[in-house]
């Protein structure tokens, strides 16, 4: 398309085209054809494009060149009557090209698939067909398509978020319109479909701790506290400090060398090595010795009786004897069931002592449990440890907030505050472990200015 000369006209893309001068007027380029390069370049190759296009077109729609088509391949009679223009135009109406190139080009005719041919239960389905046909049944595959067809199915598009005039609702109430859709649904329908969250644990609704995720620190602790407060507060870092100070004396007492007049000597070592294994002059051994003369040694004894076969009459007074032992456990045993019969009320005793026994123990598991409520429990490997007190010693008290450096870190004291709370278990800082040496390698231009 050429582009418009006027004036307020937009300018052609193309080069050449948007140049104000006409084309008369306008510098012809010299290009030198002699070299290949500029052959594509400076060379107008539309018309060749286009002609080859229209070439390609015709051999898609007729099949060749229309120029070389005669008048009979290109035109056919109409008469208005499909009968009478077959017989007029046979042999010139072919099937297209498109249509010749898709067919097959084997003479050998495709195997005929009887499988495919045939109908499984034909011989059923077609005798339920007769009989609806007989009496008149609609099939349930036709009434629901009546039945679609009657009633369409028009789903009602909901409002866009930016339409104005839509209607608002409570998002946390349990009558919103996007439940609508769920009411009269099965429950577990509805869970397996992932349309409804399965119900949450009673357990899971429990905190962990009734530990308060902020605590109030001691009144010692304020920027301007009183005198009493802050004393009270500076004696109970005293006390960690002291019982920080008792744990590493018991251990430095522990691992400590021995004094010079606990050292063991030749002697107690020679008899502690030797104990046990010499005999006294006055021993017990000497008092044993008759004894143990009298008394066979301890070890396996070969007993012949025990091996021998018992007879027939032994195996018999055996389990005479084990009857009788049985029958006379049964008869104790029955004997003390009507015994008990007439100590019920010592027994309703029993039970009521019993009940009242476990009822206190329950009552202390109660109180033990609430107790421990509010402590610390074990989650890990690590137990939990109480951060140091943030204090301000007398002579850094201030007194305004101005002045006022603070203590400790917020970071630190809410990540403490979740191991309170028995929300995540105690941790330290893992320590790094190198894995291989520091190799150390002295440049060749440092040792030239060290040199």
């Amino acid at each position: 398309m050429a582009a418009a000369q006027g004036p307020g006209s937009f300018l052609s893309l193309r080069p050449g085209s948007g140049s104000p001068l006409p084309r008369h007027q306008q510098r012809r380029q010299r290009v030198n054809k002699n070299k290949k390069k500029n052959w594509n370049k400076h060379s107008d190759i539309t018309a060749v494009e286009e002609f080859l296009e229209d070439v390609r077109l015709q051999e898609r729609t007729v099949g060749g060149l229309v120029s070389e088509k005669s008048d009979d391949n290109l035109f056919f009679v109409d008469t208005g009557d499909d009968v009478r223009d077959l017989i007029h135009n046979k042999g010139k109406l072919k099937p297209l090209r498109i249509d010749l190139i898709l067919q097959s080009d084997s003479k050998v005719p495709a195997p005929k698939d009887i499988l495919s041919h045939q109908i499984p239960n034909n011989r059923k389905l077609r005798r339920k067909a007769e009989r609806e046909k007989r009496f008149g049944i609609v099939s349930r595959k036709e009434r629901l398509l009546y039945a679609r067809t009657q009633k369409p199915v028009v789903k009602a598009k909901p409002d866009a978020n930016t339409n104005p005039a839509r209607d608002f609702y409570d998002l946390w109430s349990n009558t919103g319109p996007l439940d609508k859709e769920l009411e009269g649904k099965d429950a577990w329908f509805l869970e397996q479909t992932k349309k409804k969250l399965l119900k949450r644990p009673q357990k899971l609704n429990q905190k962990p701790s009734q530990v308060s995720a902020i605590e109030v620190i001691a009144p010692g602790g304020s920027y301007n506290p009183t005198f009493e407060s802050h004393q009270a507060l500076l004696f109970e870092a005293h006390e960690v400090e002291v019982k920080k100070l008792r744990a590493e004396e018991r251990i430095a007492r522990q691992v400590a060398f021995p004094s010079s007049e606990e050292l063991p000597t030749e002697e107690t070592v020679l008899q502690e090595l030797c104990q046990g294994l010499l005999v006294d002059s006055d021993g017990e051994e000497q008092d044993k010795g008759p004894k143990a003369a009298e008394e066979p040694e301890a070890g396996p004894v070969w007993n012949a009786a025990c091996c021998e076969k018992k007879t027939e009459k032994e195996r018999k007074r055996e389990k005479l004897m084990r009857k009788q032992l049985q029958q006379l456990k049964q008869e104790k045993d029955a004997q003390q069931k009507q015994q008990d019969l007439f100590r019920l009320r010592s027994i309703k005793g029993e039970v009521k002592e019993l009940e009242l026994k476990l009822a206190k123990r329950k009552a202390k598991r109660v109180e033990k449990r609430k107790a421990e409520a509010n402590k610390p429990r074990r989650l890990g490997r690590l137990k939990y440890e109480d951060p140091d007190l943030d204090i301000k010693l007398s002579d850094e008290l201030t007194g305004t907030l101005r002045t006022l450096k603070p203590e400790g870190s917020i970071l630190a004291d809410r990540f403490k505050s979740f191991q309170k709370r028995n929300l995540i278990e105690p941790r330290i800082r893992a320590k790094f472990k190198r894995k291989h040496k520091l190799k150390y390698v002295e440049k060749r231009a440092f040792r030239e200015v060290t040199l």
